[in-house]
């Protein structure tokens, strides 16, 4: 009995302790924290209880069957699939540079322009119809060597007179080479609307279970698929992709060991304009209207987003950026603003690309599998 009075002072005193050291902890991290992390807590708060009601208000009313997600799903794929290309550009060009070309948009419309007029001859003279794959191949390396080129040109022209300039003269030009290449493919091939002609060969469909998915879908999923996979391939396994490893590690270090700075960042550019052109078609064959000089200043800003959601600089990191930004495009104005009670909902699906880059940015700015930058980086 007596050592259980004894025991209980002790306990006591060990419980104030503790909570003393609590309180102590509370107030420090009171002291740290300003009412700018406060408003970001509360915003964070308010966007997942409004994700939870809308999304629970849509799955409850049973408005849309499972086929119906699945397919959401496999579309968002698709077109989240050729924002990843277009967001590689961007990541590559960023891992050495540390610049955000923001003229990427206009070189991967470069491509899908010039190479419409070249779809519809094949389409004139029944050559894409009778030999699809080989007419598609076509189109793609002549997309592709036409981004490139213009890539290319930007780097040597635009970036590399400016490569010892503050990071703020580089990305006022690229703004500035962006209008330049709109209104000069503007001056090119007019300002009419263009479009990609229907191929018989992508327009089926086929079923599974009680999901039907059409053909050019997969065929555009695919097609990305094995790009970004060569992509992938030559960033790893190649000795030019050691190079630009090097490179985006530390240029001066590189120099020393015998790297040629110039070639490998020429070569960055080539290869991210190449990706930019091929994702032209792709998204020609997936979407065959709307093309004109204007075209590549949607699809670049939501590959930026890409790029950032998945962390800049990361090769992975774009592409699966990419995909998970198609797939909340699709999916988030049926899942969430119609649970929400908005109406119009499917003609904000833009919004929601822009209001995911800015929830980035303020939540998470280092992506999801980049890593936060050193003070020098940044």
């Amino acid at each position: 009995m007596r050592e259980d009075l004894q025991s209980a002072p002790d306990q006591s005193s060990r419980f104030r302790g503790f909570a003393n050291q609590k309180l102590q902890s509370f107030r420090l991290w009171l002291d740290r924290v300003s009412w700018v992390d406060i408003f970001l807590l509360g915003l964070r708060i308010l966007i997942i209880v409004l994700v939870i009601i809308g999304a629970t208000n849509t799955l409850l009313s049973e408005k849309y069957t499972v086929g119906n997600w699945v397919s959401l799903t496999i579309s968002g794929l698709a077109q989240g699939s050729i924002y990843a290309l277009i967001a590689l550009g961007y990541t590559l060009v960023y891992g050495i540079l540390l610049m955000i070309n923001f003229a990427h948009g206009e070189v991967f419309m470069a491509g899908a322009f010039t190479a419409v007029f070249l779809a519809n001859y094949f389409n004139r003279i029944g050559f894409l119809n009778n030999y699809p794959l080989l007419a598609i191949l076509i189109l793609i390396v002549f997309a592709a060597a036409i981004s490139m080129s213009i890539a290319i040109l930007l780097e040597r022209i635009a970036y590399r007179p400016l490569r010892g300039a503050p990071r703020l003269v580089p990305l006022i030009t690229a703004i500035g080479a962006s209008f330049f290449l709109q209104y000069t493919f503007r001056g090119f091939y007019g300002s009419g609307f263009q479009s990609y002609p229907p191929v018989s060969a992508l327009s089926g469909s086929f079923t599974v279970g009680a999901v039907t998915i059409p053909v050019v879908q997969v065929v555009v999923f695919f097609a990305a698929l094995i790009l970004m996979a060569a992509l992938y391939w030559l960033v790893e396994r190649t000795k030019m992709g050691m190079s630009m490893r090097a490179v985006s590690e530390d240029k001066e270090v590189a120099a020393l060991m015998g790297i040629d700075i110039n070639r490998v960042i020429i070569f960055t550019f080539a290869v991210g304009g190449a990706l930019a052109g091929a994702a032209g078609v792709i998204n020609g064959l997936y979407r065959p209207q709307g093309v004109y000089f204007f075209m590549g200043f949607t699809p670049g800003i939501k590959a930026f987003t890409a790029a950032v959601l998945g962390g800049i600089g990361s090769v992975p990191g774009a592409m699966l950026g990419g995909l998970f930004l198609g797939v909340i495009e699709s999916l988030g104005p049926n899942l969430v603003l119609e649970g929400l009670g908005i109406t119009g909902a499917h003609q904000l699906k833009d919004a929601i690309a822009f209001t995911m880059l800015v929830l980035v940015l303020i939540f998470r700015p280092q992506g999801i599998l980049g890593e936060r930058l050193s003070e020098k980086k940044a």
